[in-house]
């Protein structure tokens, strides 16, 4: 079984406004097994925190990367960590 991590990660482009929140969401749900949340920055950015596996993570991470997502993606960048287990279930901030 795949060992559990937090991943948090900024992603740069034209992702707000544009329903990119709800739709991180709606991938994590669709992954299932994560639970985090995404947050507006004020500097333009999103930041999004998952925990669950690697693979998981991982599966949302290209999503963030390449997939299919509102508003366009300049780049990501983005760090490992130890889960922390302070979320219930995935939520937009």
């Amino acid at each position: 079984m795949s060992e559990d991590v937090r991943l948090v990660a900024w992603v740069r482009g034209r992702v707000q406004g544009v329903g990119f929140r709800w739709f991180t969401r709606a991938k994590a749900l669709e992954i299932g097994g994560l639970s985090g949340f995404a947050l507006n920055l004020a500097d333009g950015r999103v930041q999004v925190v998952a925990e669950g596996s690697r693979e998981r993570c991982d599966g949302l991470l290209d999503w963030l990367q390449d997939g299919d997502t509102p508003g366009h993606v300049d780049g990501v960048t983005e760090i490992w960590d130890t889960p922390r287990g302070d979320y219930d279930g995935f939520g937009i901030r």
